[in-house]
């Protein structure tokens, strides 16, 4: 039996040879043209396309880290606007209740003054109506 050789070498060959084909091909058949492409290529895809990623990785962190930080700002900026109308309202709002009540007292004591002063009228006059009956009654009044 003999000696089973790899097939290794053999496919990289037709690799080799039909990336050339294609970068023949796609230069019109012109080698320097298809040369050029091919090392364009290569160094875009070598060890350069690492680096890239890398570096892409890192611009793209740095845009997402950018939005989150905007976001976030936009958010507290909401949140202290929200906070302001808050309290504006509540200042309003205490305004209204402190005037109600001033109004409420202010009738209240109008009501308990006119109340007091009635009472007043009626327990003089019910006074004065004791007084002449019973002075009537002892005959000190007139007829």
């Amino acid at each position: 039996m003999a000696n089973p050789r790899s097939r290794v070498p053999l496919a990289i060959g037709v690799v080799v040879a039909s990336a050339g084909g294609y970068y023949l091909y796609a230069a019109g058949g012109e080698p320097k043209v298809a040369q050029k492409k091919a090392e364009a290529d290569a160094a875009r895809f070598g060890g350069s396309n690492q680096k890239s990623a890398q570096k892409q990785g890192e611009e793209l962190a740095q845009e997402l880290g950018s939005k989150i930080d905007h976001t976030i700002d936009d958010a507290r900026a909401k949140l202290n606007e929200t906070d302001q109308k808050v309290g504006k309202y509540t200042k309003d709002l205490s305004k209204q209740v402190s005037s109600e009540v001033s109004r409420v007292e202010a009738e209240t004591a109008k009501e308990l003054k006119d109340t007091v002063n009635t009472f007043d009228k009626t327990v003089e006059r019910k006074t004065v109506e004791a007084k002449k009956g019973i002075s009537r009654w002892l005959g000190f009044g007139g007829k």
